[in-house]
């Protein structure tokens, strides 16, 4: 195929990882694989000499005599993959240590699937900066794009069954060739290094079965019952998958909030093209009729809250409310000086039904704004409080409704 579709997409991380590089020695870029961490850091330093750790010979080096390694890596580089030699962690303290004046020394990119990277931050507090890279988010690739007019109901799932990793989204790779290599790099190569998952074909059905909740109150004990695994090892399958940033686990909301409210939190992807390749829908019209569409609409809009919060370092967190008489509020902003609320309907014709809980709930939180995001074109208000978000039109995502 050539190097024909291999276009950059400029990424919201830039500006911050440019400003870090000016105060801090070390910057970090953690994520999942193929999220395009590599090319972003070879993009914004395109001069500095690039060592991975994918390549053997290198590994071996640096893991056998590390401070070697580094006199030949002449820093400032960039160093890709490396978690793979923790041996190294130590000289970058001591490299560090001797040159404190100095900033933009090592731009290291590795996956967050192991502890490692938290020990390197916190061996060098202080004089790491840390950053995290999902898919491409819709502001940093509209749907359609460029953005001429509203997109539509296939525009919506194409981009729901396609996923933000860059390869499929971007440079045409084919998605299903994508997420097989994708599914089976992971579980052979990352997940033996970490754990001793034995069997590789339960673990892959451990996947299934969240895609086939995602959206849902997440319950363990029902998942290990259909697969016959003890709960301890779906806690830690799953908190491998947390950890990796595979899923995403949304935490309920009960700051100052008297009334029974559920304490389990939602299972979600961040990628929306994985969870869809793990149901095996085969096409895009599939995924817009089958009994997950509503599902995959919810993932793909709390996937984006979640880049915001990340790719552009939002000082915000991300809840969702649930009491015990079953109302729930799909997703509660907490921004600390003020709350959105916030509803996700796959619904293009707007009823009061649609957002009475919102309007119910409200009294609950102190003074927040209220929001459904629908398939609807056009931003308005519905009632006196509740505001109408087009999916598509939610950046500047963190603007209030009123």
């Amino acid at each position: 195929m050539g190097n024909t579709n291999r276009r950059y997409i400029h990424r919201a991380l830039e500006d911050s990882i440019l400003n870090a590089s000016k105060q801090f020695p070390i910057i970090v870029v953690t994520g999942p694989h193929q999220t395009g961490k590599t090319t972003l850091l070879k993009h914004l330093f395109p001069h500095l000499p690039f060592h991975t750790l994918d390549d053997p010979v290198k590994r071996k080096l640096a893991i056998e005599d590390p401070a070697l390694f580094l006199e030949n890596a002449k820093p400032p580089c960039i160093i890709d993959e490396v978690q793979y030699a923790p041996e190294l962690f130590p000289h970058f303290k001591m490299y560090v240590d001797k040159h404190r004046e100095e900033t933009g020394r090592f731009f290291l990119s590795g996956s967050q699937l192991f502890p490692l990277m938290q020990r390197l931050s916190e061996s060098l507090a202080g004089r790491v900066a840390l950053f995290e890279l999902l898919g491409i988010a819709l502001k940093e690739y509209p749907v359609p794009s460029p953005p001429t007019s509203p997109p539509t109901l296939q525009d919506l799932f194409q981009r729901i069954f396609t996923g933000s990793y860059p390869d499929p989204l971007i440079h045409g790779v084919d998605r299903a060739v994508f997420f097989r290599s994708y599914l089976q790099t992971y579980l052979e190569r990352d997940l033996r290094q970490i754990s001793d998952i034995r069997d590789l074909v339960i673990f892959q059905n451990f996947l299934e079965l969240l895609a086939a909740r995602t959206g849902s109150l997440l319950n363990l004990s029902e998942i290990s019952k259909i697969l016959g695994i003890s709960q301890p090892t779906a806690s830690r399958w799953l908190s491998i998958l947390e950890t990796s940033r595979i899923v995403y686990l949304l935490r309920p909301y009960f700051k100052n909030i008297e009334k029974r409210v559920v304490k389990t939190p939602k299972l979600y992807f961040t990628d929306t093209g994985f969870a869809a390749f793990l149901l095996r829908y085969p096409d895009v019209e599939t995924t817009a009729s089958g009994p997950h569409n509503g599902a995959l609409f919810e993932n793909l809009l709390v996937s984006e809250y979640l880049k915001e919060k990340l790719h552009g370092q939002g000082l915000f967190e991300l809840y969702f409310y649930r009491d015990n008489h079953g109302n729930e509020i799909d997703l509660v902003i907490d921004h600390g000086y003020r709350l959105d609320l916030r509803e996700i309907k796959l619904v293009k014709t707007l009823k009061p039904t649609h957002y009475a809980t919102l309007e119910r709930l409200a009294f609950l939180f102190n003074n927040p704004t209220l929001g459904i995001i629908s398939l609807y074109d056009d931003q308005i208000l519905l009632s006196r409080k509740v505001r109408n978000i087009p999916w598509w039109g939610i950046h500047p995502i963190l603007m209030p409704t009123q």
